[in-house]
């Protein structure tokens, strides 16, 4: 019950859920290749409450994932870090499956095998059907063709993995269906549901901020106060696996000078023979390091803008043309031209300034508006855009680059940006465009509509055995003096760089760093103050300080965490302060929101017509879901209780609730559900992977991989 009370405080997921009749498959994403538990005990690499998971097992979940990851990216190359997320996923995946196996049992949820028939005759059946089964034209199961399937002798293994997929989303379903009997959702309540996205709200208030309350200075924080909290919250600070944190010296494998002219000179070499060629495709198979560069389109995304300018030079696009090489992050391509379109799918390039604001907000957005405001007219002023960008932008990527985002088509950004730039002419300012990510100042520098059909062959820009030998003495010779005259006087007076990790697990990809198994055998055997050997890795050579352990099984309170929770704990004095102060305001005699905003010079009095809850939009002052929500709850005519907003408080007086003329609650009950059921099948796996998860931190999961 402990599980269950927990999700009482999700209503909206409860509401959608109890539409649900079937969840969402876990493992079949994986394709049809993978066979599940097998049942097999030998070695183990982990115990979910007792229950194990075997090596077998995971061997099969993580050799499934790479071969769906194969099949989906035929040629890529797995790296380190894609075999990690691999496991990772296999491993987590397994678990899940544990979990699931054990509530099954639990909940005494069983399976007859007329039910499984029934459900593949069904008119709506199992997802896995619908998936491998609808035909496109129709939109309707193709029951010859399920038939065929059924009958065919040669297509057994795959009835039979239709049949166990099939049974787990049955399964999955009667969980789901028992989980919600537990937490009942009555007619009322959807009633009520429907209700509220019809009504519309009239109501008058003032929002009363954070910062009302004072400054964050005048709510300090004691260090006990911290550790009270700490120790308080303790059981959400589980770290069940241990951790560490190091300081590195990184001396990055970057190819010389000497190293690109050699790949140029390769691909120099082989032009003749190259433009000569009758078999592209054969040619590019054996000649280049991208085996699958024969015979596509190029426009100008597929380039970096500089090589983009260089292969679209108006002497290079003609038929027939050998192209390159041209330099192109990291690698030469050498491009054979074999038809030329000037049809293609448009591509732009594009510089923005990005101001991120919270809607819900209005300081926020007037705060926005002023400065968009300003940069305009810097801009008039004759302030170069990239300069307004480096200064201004919100997106740390772009601005960098004076706010270039490079080439790109429509369907690579938002519909709002796309709209925006497509729409205006090269060395066009326009603006302020809105998307979800704020709003954005654009430039349009270049609009592109030509294509080019031919054949590539790269080389790709790698170190060669000099260079690699001279970054490896390098790093000896850091290692060396770090040993015997200290870490960091040794960086210092080699003019080197120390990095930190941050906080890291041993099956885990480092920022900056990557996975690599020699980091994390070091730092999981090492003691703090300990210095790593040279660490050779694919992108260079790593020299480590162990700077912290942590085998609790909680996060420690260190500094980062010791930050989070004073912040946490301000907020809360603050929001208690600002509660108590709005509640004295609304206890005066006499008093009207009228009065109380001319009394406080700097609050707004917002009056709104036509507030609605079903997206907590306020018009004329934005979107606040926790507002719109207590709004939604109040008794017209009397000033409420301070309320929640997304911001702080405020006082609300609602003038009325405004239900359509000739509304039905039945009515518009039966239209809605067809929406409700959409938006469920949205939900439900939310509200399973919830369960899940609560039921997740109170079980016992041993992680016993090497």
């Amino acid at each position: 019950m402990a599980v269950m009370s927990s999700l009482r405080d999700k209503t909206h997921v409860i509401l959608y859920a109890l539409m649900a009749a079937f969840l969402v498959l876990i493992v079949f994403e994986w394709g049809m290749n993978f066979t599940g538990k097998s049942g097999k005990t030998g070695n183990q690499v982990g115990r979910v409450n007792g229950t194990v998971i075997s090596s077998s097992e995971y061997d099969d979940a993580c050799k499934a994932i790479t071969e769906n990851f194969r099949r989906r990216s035929p040629g890529a190359e797995v790296t380190p870090e894609n075999e990690l997320e691999f496991q990772e996923q296999a491993w987590a995946t397994l678990v899940k499956q544990s979990l699931l196996d054990q509530q099954f049992e639990k909940f005494g949820i069983t399976l007859q095998d007329q039910e499984v028939i029934d459900a593949f005759s069904s008119q709506t059946p199992p997802r896995v059907i619908q998936q491998y089964f609808t035909n496109p034209a129709t939109g309707a199961i193709d029951r010859n063709k399920l038939e065929t399937v059924r009958r065919d002798p040669r297509e057994k293994e795959l009835w039979l993995q239709l049949e166990k997929y099939v049974r787990m989303e049955l399964k999955e379903s009667k969980l789901l269906r028992a989980l919600l009997t537990l937490n009942h959702v009555t007619d009322r309540d959807l009633g009520d549901l429907v209700g509220r996205v019809f009504t519309r709200f009239s109501a008058s208030f003032i929002p009363f901020p954070l910062s009302f309350a004072g400054t964050d200075s005048s709510f300090p924080v004691k260090d006990e106060e911290i550790k009270k909290y700490y120790d308080e919250h303790k059981e959400l600070l589980k770290q069940v696996k241990p951790s560490r944190k190091a300081d590195y010296v990184f001396f990055p494998l970057i190819p010389s000078s000497k190293d690109s002219l050699a790949a140029r000179n390769e691909l120099e070499a082989i032009r003749a023979e190259f433009s000569a060629s009758a078999n592209d495709s054969d040619f590019v198979k054996v000649q280049s390091d991208n085996p699958a560069g024969a015979n596509r389109v190029f426009s100008r995304v597929d380039f970096s803008p500089a090589a983009g300018d260089a292969f679209f030079a108006q002497s290079n696009v003609a038929s027939g043309k050998i192209v390159g090489p041209i330099a192109d992050q990291g690698k030469y391509r050498l491009i054979k031209v074999k038809q030329v379109s000037a049809s293609a799918q448009p591509a732009a390039r594009a510089s923005h300034i990005l101001m991120r604001f919270n809607p819900a907000s209005s300081e926020d957005v007037q705060r926005v508006r002023a400065l968009s405001m300003f940069i305009f007219k810097q801009l008039q002023a004759g302030v170069p855009f990239d300069l307004l960008a480096k200064k201004y932008s919100a997106d740390p990527g772009s601005a960098v680059n004076g706010g270039d985002i490079g080439w790109f088509t429509k369907d690579r950004v938002v519909p709002q940006f796309a709209a925006a730039v497509f729409g205006a002419r090269p060395g066009s300012i326009v603006g302020p465009v809105q998307t979800q990510f704020g709003l954005h100042i654009i430039k349009v520098t270049g609009l592109d509509s030509r294509a080019v059909v031919g054949s590539e062959i790269v080389r790709v820009i790698r170190p060669s055995t000099e260079t690699l030998e001279s970054e490896r003495r390098l790093a000896m010779v850091f290692q060396l003096s770090a040993k015997e005259s200290g870490f960091d006087k040794s960086a210092a007076a080699s003019k080197l760089t120390v990095s930190k990790t941050g906080e890291f697990f041993k099956r885990m990809s480092i920022p900056q760093i990557g996975y690599s198994e020699k980091v994390a055998t070091f730092a999981f055997k090492a003691g703090e103050g300990d210095v790593s050997d040279v660490l050779e890795t694919d992108k260079g050579f790593f020299v480590m300080r162990l700077t912290g352990k942590n085998d609790s099984g909680y996060h420690l309170l260190d500094q980062e965490l010791t930050a989070q929770i004073r912040a946490e704990l301000v907020q809360e004095k603050k929001s208690a302060a600002l509660e108590k102060k709005v509640a004295a305001m609304a206890k005066e005699p006499g008093v009207t929101l009228e009065k109380i905003a001319a009394s406080h010079p700097g609050m707004k009095l917002v009056v709104a017509d036509s507030i609605r809850w079903i997206d907590g939009l306020i018009p004329g002052y934005g979107v606040d879901q926790p507002l719109v929500e207590a709004i939604s709850g109040l008794v017209p005519g009397k000033i409420s209780a301070p309320v929640k907003t997304s911001n702080g408080y405020a006082l609300v007086l609602l003038a009325k609730k405004i239900v359509p003329a000739g509304f039905d609650l039945q009515t518009e009950k039966a239209k809605a559900a067809p929406q409700l059921l959409r938006a469920a099948q949205q939900q439900q796996q939310l509200f399973i992977d919830e369960y899940l998860d609560a039921v997740r931190k109170s079980s016992k999961i041993e992680d016993l991989r090497p």
